[in-house]
């Protein structure tokens, strides 16, 4: 597999990620480094671990996740969308939250369900010639830089319309979630 091919295979298996980490930016009133830094080394990680665990497992375990994938992550994604847009529209719920950073459960919960699909990516990685250790290196940087820019736009954008970014951040989880699951179903 060529370098440019696993460059743009990093870019789409971040995509998901730059969403989130836009939204996420777009929800936090205070911004600082160590939050920006820790959504980005989650999902990096993340996305990283996922294809490598992907590629281990081979064919045998892609039939047992490739029926659910989808539907974890659109059950996260909307969990989390809609907790944004509740917030958003119920400020005094979680103000003091929102300037502590974010919640390590959350952090958690978000970098996995933006990498399941990184899961499969490995798993279809196993049946190519592949240097598995660069491409997850790859996939894991690539991830870790497009989370930064993401979390750091969406702030900015945010600190400028805070209530309607915050509502559309969590519209954006959801539906990246909804747009999962019509492409795992065929609808796509």
């Amino acid at each position: 597999m060529s370098g440019l091919t696993l460059v743009v295979i990093a870019l789409g298996v971040s995509a998901d990620a730059f969403a989130v980490a836009l939204a996420k930016g777009l929800q936090l009133r205070r911004l600082r480094g160590r939050d920006a830094l820790a959504l980005a080394v989650a999902f990096g990680v993340f996305q990283a671990v996922m294809p490598l665990l992907g590629w281990l497992a081979g064919t045998g375990f892609r039939g047992a996740i490739s029926g659910i994938d989808h539907w974890v992550a659109f059950g996260l994604l909307v969990l989390i969308g809609g907790r944004m847009i509740w917030e958003a529209l119920h400020p005094d719920t979680d103000d003091e939250q929102r300037d502590t950073g974010i919640p390590l459960g959350e952090l958690l919960l978000l970098a996995l369900a933006t990498s399941l699909d990184a899961l499969a990516v490995g798993l279809s990685l196993a049946f190519l010639d592949v240097d598995i250790l660069s491409a997850v290196a790859v996939i894991g940087v690539t991830t870790f830089v497009l989370t930064l820019v993401g979390v750091y736009v969406g702030h900015r954008a945010g600190a400028r319309f805070r209530t309607p970014a915050e509502v559309a951040g969590g519209v954006v989880l959801i539906l990246i979630g909804v747009r999962i699951v019509l492409d795992h179903t065929g609808v796509l």
